[in-house]
């Protein structure tokens, strides 16, 4: 289903003052990151040092859609200077390539909004204004009719590794954790227990996601710089989750560093 532009100019008018320099980042190459997303030079907490166990480890990755990684997509005036800042997409490339090489489980964790998802009575912040903008919308949860190409699409750039008839691609989340889909049932059967976390939002679903993950006893690892956020006036969504993963996640990860695990087998 495609969200008239008219409708989205609408829905994202009033979180959109202020943050429009993320359209700027539609095209070109990612810029530099930040010096304040980097970590602190003298960290006051230890390290867990994580390894991998590849037989007991999988990838997984929220919400790799067209609605949140592409410059069509209904959500870009709010999440693409984090995308294109992160370099997201060509660093998810990476690790579903190596993450295939490895042999590793890779499973997706994916959004969609049926009808009668938009029947909620009520909601958060969040939530409204997804619904109002309708990303990820699909016509029916029995049907793929219009899926193909739309918001709710995967990214074309990893169609070649969800779609090679190995990838687990669980059903849809609701709001931001895995309470509401079956991907802790999938990784738990496959003998999971070491989780490398990628994708979107940073501080929505992937944070979500981190801490259901870690209350159920897995190990996880996040990848820093294949996770992006919104930049809104309420805030920066990849700061404030960086602040958190520092705090709980098993390990910080980039891509390099994890590719380069997954590639020694630890």
């Amino acid at each position: 289903m495609t969200t008239k532009p008219s409708t989205i100019g609408r829905a994202l008018a009033f979180v959109l003052a202020g943050t429009l320099t993320g359209a700027l980042f539609a095209t070109g190459a990612a810029a530099q990151i930040p010096a304040k997303y980097t970590d602190p030079a003298k960290p006051a907490l230890p390290d867990p040092g994580m390894q991998l166990d590849l037989k007991r480890t999988a990838l997984v990755v929220i919400d790799p859609q067209i609605d949140f990684m592409s410059a069509k997509g209904a959500a870009w005036g709010v999440v693409g200077e984090s995308v294109t800042e992160q370099n997201l997409v060509p660093n998810l490339t990476k690790l579903f390539k190596a993450s295939k090489a490895a042999g590793i489980v890779v499973s997706i964790s994916p959004h969609y909004y049926y009808p009668h998802d938009h029947a909620w009575k009520h909601g958060g912040p969040a939530e409204i204004f997804q619904h109002k903008i309708k990303i990820f919308d699909r016509p029916s949860a029995l049907s793929l009719d219009g899926f193909r190409g739309s918001g709710a699409d995967f990214m074309p750039e990893f169609k070649q590794f969800i779609e090679d008839g190995k990838t687990v691609v669980a059903s849809p989340h609701k709001l931001y954790g895995p309470q509401s889909n079956d991907l802790m049932l999938q990784l738990r059967k496959q003998g999971v227990d070491k989780i490398i976390l990628a994708g979107m939002l940073s501080n929505l679903c992937v944070e979500s996601h981190l801490r259901e993950f870690l209350e159920r006893g897995f190990e996880v690892a996040v990848v820093r710089d294949a996770v992006a956020g919104p930049k809104t006036p309420e805030g920066d969504g990849y700061a404030s989750a960086l602040v958190n993963y520092r705090y709980i996640a098993n390990a910080l990860w980039t891509t390099d560093q994890t590719v380069q695990r997954l590639q020694g087998g630890k």
